[in-house]
């Protein structure tokens, strides 16, 4: 058996993703009357809010290894392209235009990768606060 049997590049390593399917499933329950951004918004929020705290230091040092090589910061880019997809298509299936779902998906998710970031260098602070605070910066209410 070799490495590359079991992660396709070494960046898988560092890079996982399995939320994709609870975060879309978060969007799909807001209240369809809300505009796309602030479905994508607060349904990320909810998603986060559902899930556990990680309870390992080494998640965080994941993220800070990723967060602070210029390599590794692209391929969390890639891997959050998926999630864009996903969210975009649940936004499109709820009937906004492709491209205002684009454009909450993305919005959205760079505040998620900002409030990871943040959390990676901030030992004081849970990733479920980092996540809210960074939502709070982009989120407008009604």
């Amino acid at each position: 058996m070799t490495f590359f049997r079991y992660f396709p590049a070494k960046e898988h390593l560092l890079l996982d993703d399995p939320y994709d399917p609870q975060l879309s499933a978060a969007v799909a329950d807001q209240p369809r009357d809300l505009p796309p951004f602030l479905r994508a918004a607060r349904g990320i929020r909810e998603a986060w809010r559902a899930l556990p705290e990680p309870e390992t230091p080494i998640i965080r040092r994941r993220v800070r290894i990723i967060a602070r090589t210029p390599a590794l910061r692209g391929a969390m880019w890639r891997t959050t392209g998926n999630t864009e997809r996903a969210l975009a298509g649940q936004l499109v299936a709820d009937g906004a235009s492709p491209e205002v779902a684009r454009v909450a998906a993305a919005s959205v998710l760079a505040a998620l990768v900002a409030g990871l970031y943040l959390w990676a260098d901030d030992e004081r602070v849970t990733l479920a606060d980092a996540i809210e605070r960074a939502l709070d910066v982009i989120e407008t209410r009604a």
